[in-house]
């Protein structure tokens, strides 16, 4: 009878400490070494590239920034290629993964991945030398085509081709800067990879106005950060801190207004900049968790406009980007 009683206890207690540890998730162990650690795209121009002084900036680094300033943790990069980005989630070697990543059933599902929220809606393009006078991809029969390994613009390319019954050569890299230079050095007849990477690799080039981007856009590309399943607390808070920066706009809240918009009369606004209620606090973070984050970066808008829009070298419209009421796709839940 007392063996078996210490037997139990034994038992007992392992499983206490095996429910502590399940309960110990992303948010603390970022708490804990006082750091967010997030994976970007190595060298993204708009995106994730690196300034001349070694800081990186760009779309995804600056939501990667609000997060952190959210929690109230510094933050460092971890730069990753395509074929490298999932393995360092799963092991943990990033928090978070924001390396502008589609969505697809498999990465949900089979992988073991979340995605918290949309945070740029694309879709796979070509860009073409102006001097070869192609108009549309479907003129691409016979081409061959620069394209980067582990992401889901290798199977589109193939779909695509294989459904207009067209013929193509695929020249695969390990890097987007590979992919480019080999389209540069003329090694292929297009490059094919999301419109927006398009976009950010044309102002590389020697001479990019050389070069056009087609009108064609073959697949759609939802992207989005990245987090382990099962961690739900983690998952929502990504999601959470990016929708606040979509309200933020979509209420007229700005990186230089947001301390005085706390005395707005709208009750979203305040339940949101933490003058009411407690949504930070009931999700693990500070009560001026969302004020943080717009302070340190500004609104979706702002984001978008200071790396991405027509100011910049990308020269991207909001298009689908847009918010839903202004003709875009862009639509988050309240915080309510």
């Amino acid at each position: 009878m007392k063996s078996t009683s210490w037997a139990g206890l034994g038992l007992l207690a392992m499983l206490m400490l095996l429910a502590g540890q399940a309960m110990a998730g992303t948010l603390d162990d970022v708490k804990k070494k006082g750091w967010l650690q997030c994976g970007v795209s190595p060298n993204l121009a708009g995106f994730s590239a690196a300034d001349a002084s070694g800081e990186r900036r760009g779309f995804d680094v600056d939501f990667c920034r609000g997060l952190a300033a959210a929690i109230g943790v510094d933050l460092k990069f971890t730069p990753l290629t395509a074929k490298d980005r999932f393995p360092a989630l799963q092991s943990g070697e990033i928090d978070v993964l924001y390396r502008n990543t589609t969505i697809t059933m498999n990465r949900d599902t089979k992988l073991g991945f979340d995605f918290a929220a949309i945070n740029y809606i694309d879709g796979q393009g070509f860009m073409v030398r102006k001097a070869k006078n192609i108009k549309s991809a479907k003129q691409l029969n016979g081409a061959t085509v620069c394209v980067q390994t582990g992401t889901t613009t290798e199977k589109n390319l193939s779909d695509y081709f294989r459904s207009n019954r067209m013929t193509f050569k695929a020249l695969v890299f390990d890097t987007a800067d590979d992919t480019r230079d080999a389209y540069a050095a003329g090694r292929c007849d297009a490059f094919t990879t999301d419109a927006s990477g398009l976009a950010a690799q044309r102002p590389v080039l020697k001479n990019p106005e050389e070069h056009v981007i087609l009108p064609d856009i073959i697949s759609k590309e939802p992207l989005g950060p990245m987090t382990r399943h099962g961690d739900n607390q983690w998952t929502d808070i990504v999601r959470w801190v990016f929708n606040a920066q979509v309200i933020a706009e979509e209420k007229g809240i700005t990186q230089a207004n947001v301390e005085s918009m706390k005395s707005s009369d709208d009750p979203e606004i305040k339940r949101m900049l933490g003058v009411t209620d407690t949504f930070g606090p009931d999700t693990g973070l500070p009560q001026d968790w969302a004020v943080k984050a717009i302070k340190a970066v500004g609104n979706y808008g702002e984001i978008f406009e200071r790396h991405l829009g027509l100011k910049t070298p990308l020269k991207l419209e909001r298009g689908l980007n847009a918010l839903w009421t202004n003709g875009g796709l862009l639509y988050v839940p309240p915080v309510r």
